[in-house]
């Protein structure tokens, strides 16, 4: 666990701050490389990454925000503290207000909205996968104590005052829990971009298994998030239940349409 890559006095590069840079930029390399096999131009992916980044790093924190309002509201301060700017915020939050920025964009850009989602949702796994390696080296979205072999235990007093990970016990790796996931899930869209049988199948199928897998995964977490039904879900597991609620009837109107659209 490294979560500082360089310390220079005043200068500091944190491992976490430049393993996001990276997701940032290989996600968006990914789907401009992807939209120029499709024949789209690569230089309006750029651009819309540039979208995405602010969005994504917007939507995050605002989530954060909402998902544990009692406590900013009573601490109005804490929203400019130092721990608050370098949290990471809340992953549904940047993923929903960029998909939201981005359909905007496209729009403005008059690209086919739903073709160039499918060719980006395997970078947007691939950059989860590196993003959460940024989390492990920061020691934030910690999971729970555990006897098991694969325990990790985190050593670094700096980490323990940024994010507040419990210091020498084991604890479940949420982080490669989740890099590991949405590795395999970016596999997986990397190999049925060229089999998929209707547009917008990608993006609504990255949807549907990445809410699964993070509902999952949020049952070994322990760091502070917020909760709904009296603790009884996290925040991101709630999101996670309404975006398959929606995504399922989505997938299913798009494959109709395609099948229905040679007749008509």
């Amino acid at each position: 666990m490294y979560p500082k890559i360089l310390d220079l006095g005043p200068v500091t590069i944190h491992t976490y701050g430049l393993l996001l840079a990276v997701a940032f930029i290989a996600g968006i390399w990914l789907t401009s490389r992807n939209a120029a096999k499709a024949e789209l131009n690569p230089d309006s992916i750029w651009n819309m990454g540039l979208v995405i980044i602010v969005s994504a790093l917007v939507g995050a924190k605002i989530l954060l925000f909402l998902s544990d309002y009692s406590y900013y509201w009573q601490n109005p301060r804490e929203i400019f503290s130092l721990s608050t700017l370098k949290s990471m915020g809340v992953y549904y939050g940047g993923l929903l207000l960029a998909l939201a920025a981005s359909a905007w964009y496209l729009r403005r850009s008059k690209l086919p909205g739903w073709t160039v989602a499918d060719l980006a949702a395997p970078g947007i796994a691939l950059g989860q996968t590196i993003g959460r390696l940024g989390c492990l080296s920061a020691g934030c979205c910690y999971g729970k104590p555990t006897q098991l072999p694969w325990g990790i235990t985190f050593t670094s007093r700096y980490a323990y005052e940024n994010v507040g990970v419990p210091l020498n016990t084991p604890l479940h790796p949420t982080q490669l829990y989740e890099s590991a996931a949405t590795f395999a899930l970016f596999l997986y869209l990397m190999w049925r971009l060229s089999r998929k049988h209707f547009t917008g199948q990608l993006i609504v199928e990255y949807l549907i298994l990445y809410s699964a897998l993070r509902f999952v995964i949020e049952f070994f977490r322990d760091d502070e998030r917020g909760f709904v039904f009296r603790g009884l879900l996290s925040t991101s597991q709630l999101i996670g239940i309404l975006t398959i609620l929606v995504a399922v009837p989505m997938f299913a109107y798009l494959r109709r349409r395609a099948r229905e659209a040679p007749e008509s």
